[in-house]
């Protein structure tokens, strides 16, 4: 396995086709695969791929997350083009309006790297980057024109692709509409390529009126390498609140071993979990899910092993664009003179119903 030196030491580009990631041995023999790869972008940095286990390249979590597989060619009838209802919600371009206080901002539709579960798998990639001053215009005109927006989510695609100077004026408009109070972006940035965080993006997300939170992806504790911890530490020491987004997948975080250890190193890196995804009815991803009933196991026996500061809420994005919903277990029963309360051990305990 080529160690993560032999990459960046040598300036190796981001991995765009199968012909490269063939000649970086990331590739097993699977007659699908062209289909595969046409179905969705292909990007993975160095710093991703310097992580990834050759030796055990079919179930590697790391490989699992960015390298193409041919089971993405099966599709069910029950996944979808759009699984969370974005276009049925979104009045301009750029702009989704679900929720009647937030909108989602959508400046740009590149990643440093594509994520084979994504959501907006058939909407990200080349082809796709930007907004144009236009757009982005009327896009912003339409959030100053609603009073009741009071927090505006950046999105994409990855808002922090955009050049410092860009970000920092779009954070600016956004700062500058009065009745807007929170500014969150979503980024995969400082965990895949940390580089990027440079003093001039923080100085360009430091906030001025508005409020500003940081939401990280991160579905497994080898992705928090040395430069991804000390990109965090540069977001966090700037008084940039961090919080941490998983999507949970099988064969890369189905397991409470696993997700005990990211949700530890993600506290230990000052990033507070925030959610755990449900895998979406995303077209050609049945490979990554879980069910529900899964799911809510494994919350269970994490309520037992991490305290609250590490405790995701397990969410399910109901299809259609119906919005999130927390669909974790639950620790209450019926009983006819009292609820019957579990404890995160498994005892049962009486409790007043009044």
């Amino acid at each position: 396995m080529r160690g993560r030196d032999a990459y960046l030491g040598a300036a190796m580009p981001t991995l765009r086709s199968l012909e490269a990631l063939e000649s970086e041995g990331l590739l097993l023999p699977d007659p699908r695969l062209p289909d595969a790869a046409q179905a969705m972008a292909i990007a993975i940095t160095p710093e991703m791929a310097a992580l990834i286990d050759r030796s055990r390249l079919a179930d590697d979590p790391i490989a699992r997350q960015f390298v193409p597989s041919g089971a993405e060619a099966e599709v069910s009838p029950d996944e979808l083009a759009d699984p969370i209802g974005d276009e049925a919600r979104s009045p301009v371009k750029g702009i989704v309006h679900r929720y009647p206080d937030r909108v989602l901002l959508k400046p740009l539709h590149v990643c440093p790297v594509y994520c084979r579960f994504c959501f907006r798998r058939e909407k990200v990639g080349p082809g796709g980057e930007a907004l144009s001053a236009e757009e982005l215009a009327a896009a912003l005109a339409y959030i100053r024109s609603r009073p009741e927006i009071w927090e505006v989510i950046l999105t994409g695609g990855d808002p922090l692709m955009l050049a410092p100077r860009r970000l920092a004026e779009l954070m600016a408009a956004l700062d500058a509409i009065p009745h807007v109070a929170i500014v969150r972006l979503h980024s995969r940035v400082p965990i895949v390529d940390p580089e990027r965080v440079t003093a001039g993006l923080v100085r360009a997300l430091k906030p001025g009126r508005v409020g500003v939170w940081l939401a990280v992806h991160c579905n497994h504790a080898r992705e928090l390498s040395p430069p991804t911890r000390a990109a965090l530490a540069r977001l966090a020491d700037a008084g940039l609140p961090l919080m941490g987004q998983t999507v949970l997948l099988k064969g890369v975080n189905d397991d409470v071993e696993t997700l005990e250890q990211l949700m530890r190193a993600l506290v230990t890196a000052r990033v507070k979990p925030y959610y755990l995804h449900h895998p979406d009815l995303v077209r050609g991803t049945g490979h990554f899910r879980v069910s529900i009933a899964e799911g809510q196991a494994l919350m269970r026996a994490l309520r037992g092993r991490l305290s609250g500061l590490a405790q995701p809420t397990y969410v399910l994005d109901v299809p259609g664009g119906h919005g999130k919903v927390p669909v974790g277990p639950s620790y209450l029963a019926d009983d006819p003179g009292a609820l019957t309360v579990e404890d995160v051990f498994g005892g049962q305990h009486r409790y007043p119903p009044g």
